[in-house]
């Protein structure tokens, strides 16, 4: 059973920063794509960018040049660093990991941008 546990989020105000980190665990075979996702409001999670087995990342057009996916091997962690956050940042950062059958969610941690 793959699992992923969200962290980092918080309170920043605009302007700000905030490093968000993915813990994975778990049996994950084949091919795979981590991800960052946001739900603003709404039921719909809306994407934020992605990273491949081969490292490259591809990223959505709200937050591409301000925000940046890596891994880290070692602490078997996939991080978001999030720079100039704006009020519309604001919402529950999902992580995933999906395979060419299954997508893996975590539970999701809340990131405010507020004065």
């Amino acid at each position: 059973q793959v699992q992923l546990v969200e962290s980092g989020g918080g309170l920043v105000q605009p302007g700000g920063s905030l490093r968000l980190s993915c813990l994975v665990s778990g049996n994950i075979f084949g091919i795979y794509r981590m991800g960052w996702y946001r739900q603003h409001r709404g039921i719909q999670r809306d994407f934020v960018g992605e990273i491949t087995n081969e490292g490259n990342t591809d990223y959505g057009d709200s937050v591409r040049g301000r925000f940046t996916i890596s891994r880290d091997h070692d602490k078997s962690t996939v991080d978001l660093q999030m720079n100039s956050l704006e009020p519309e940042d604001t919402a529950v950062y999902y992580c995933n990991l999906r395979t060419s059958y299954y997508s893996f969610w975590g539970q999701g941690t809340q990131v405010t941008v507020s004065a």
